[in-house]
């Protein structure tokens, strides 16, 4: 708590665009995701702990009523999935780092097999719908299933990531497309002007992981017999 606290003080301050006010945290914070995103696509273990650093920041921001003003909108969705990264940024930190240590790479991406597809589609759908009638008791911003939405993907996007899956960079497109509309209606403009630009660069990073992905396949070379050369002779 009180390293959020400094972290709030360090950087609660404003940067005036026109009429409009940005929160510096907030830039800062998606500053270090888009750093941890440029990371995640090159399959470095330093992506992990930089996201961290964004996600504590980020968490302060949407909770806006409890570290800035009252009149703030709070994206509990949002600020949930902050405390998940963090979680699972934990996860994948050990796992990419392990591997590392090993001497392999830090991960070896790899597509989803249809049960691991199937799961997450349903995880996503059913996810959403159970946590839009909890985000809207707790006064969670309207539409309250976008919240949600952003929630779940988030997660097993996250998770995605942590196992090496290609198809995590999808998911994330499928975020951005409900989430930025929602931050922008909240008022969240440098949150929702980054997450736009998440949504062409997750595209990048689905072809280049998928490249990977191809050149990780083991190439087995076979050399056909010669027919007119008889066994043993």
């Amino acid at each position: 708590m009180d390293f959020l606290r400094w972290l709030i003080e360090a950087f609660n301050s404003y940067i005036t665009i026109g009429s409009s006010a940005l929160l510096v945290r907030e830039v800062v914070g998606n500053i270090f995701g888009l750093a941890s995103a440029l990371g995640g696509i090159r399959r470095k273990v330093w992506a992990w702990p930089i996201g961290i650093i964004g996600n504590a920041l980020l968490l302060t921001v949407f909770l806006g009523s409890i570290f800035g003003h009252d009149s703030t909108a709070n994206l509990l969705g949002q600020a949930g999935r902050q405390i998940m990264f963090i979680a699972v940024s934990i996860y994948g930190w050990h796992r990419w780092k392990s591997s590392r240590d090993s001497g392999q790479s830090a991960v070896t991406p790899r597509w989803a097999s249809k049960n691991e597809r199937l799961g997450m589609a349903a995880i996503l759908v059913v996810g959403t719908v159970a946590l839009t009638p909890v985000f809207g008791a707790l006064g969670s911003y309207a539409p309250v299933w976008a919240d949600a939405w952003t929630f779940v993907g988030s997660l097993l996007a996250t998770y995605g990531m942590a196992k090496g899956l290609v198809e995590f960079w999808l998911i994330w497109v499928l975020v951005d497309v409900v989430g930025v509309p929602l931050l922008f209606s909240a008022g969240y403009y440098a949150s929702a002007f980054m997450y736009l630009f998440y949504g062409c660069f997750t595209l990048v990073g689905f072809f280049v992981w998928w490249k990977a992905q191809k050149g990780s396949k083991p190439t087995i070379e076979t050399t056909m017999p010669d027919p007119t050369v008889k066994a043993g002779i």
